[in-house]
């Protein structure tokens, strides 16, 4: 498959362990792409739940997605300062449909003032049992929440200073083409 360029648009596909589609970005501008990861950035992206409803994002927000680390991170810009919402989820593929992932149900939002909450374990422990999520996926998924809160506390990756910063205005000039 043909990796996009910057500026380009891609989909993003969100799947169930099921194989169900869980959830749809219809346009994605790539920020850049790397023999590992893709950044993106939403604004005002139309998205399409699995039972049929649809809405706006409200803000930007730059995507981070990574083909060796089981989650993805969603840095959105809000007035208020920088919100991020971390999904546990198996590496991306891509694909001439679009970009595609597994989400895993746990979730790890970061405020803008640095507080930290781990979001759904209980829909993760339900969908554990009803999905049948195998001993090894569940033993990745809790070793890389670990990974993910040392990159937080560390300021590693996407919760880098200035991160946020360079990829929104790197989207600004892209904008302008």
């Amino acid at each position: 498959m043909r990796v996009p360029k910057e500026g380009e648009f891609v989909s993003i596909q969100s799947y169930k362990h099921d194989g169900n589609l869980h959830r749809t970005w219809r346009d994605t501008m790539v920020l850049k792409t790397s023999e590992y990861s893709m950044i993106g950035l939403n604004d005002h992206t139309l998205v399409t739940e699995s039972d049929g409803r649809r809405w706006v994002t409200r803000e930007p927000a730059i995507v981070y997605f990574h083909k060796k680390y089981w989650f993805n991170v969603i840095a959105m810009i809000r007035e208020k300062g920088v919100s991020y919402y971390c999904n546990l989820a198996s590496p991306y593929l891509l694909d001439e449909e679009a970009l595609k992932y597994i989400d895993y149900d746990l979730d790890i939002k970061v405020f803008p003032d640095g507080e930290k909450r781990l979001l759904d374990v209980d829909e993760y422990e339900l969908h554990k049992k009803m999905m049948h999520y195998p001993r090894d996926i569940d033993f990745i998924l809790k070793e890389n929440v670990k990974i993910l809160v040392d990159w937080i506390n560390n300021g590693e990756g996407p919760f880098s200073e200035g991160y946020v910063d360079i990829w929104y205005d790197r989207y600004k000039q892209l904008s302008q083409r």
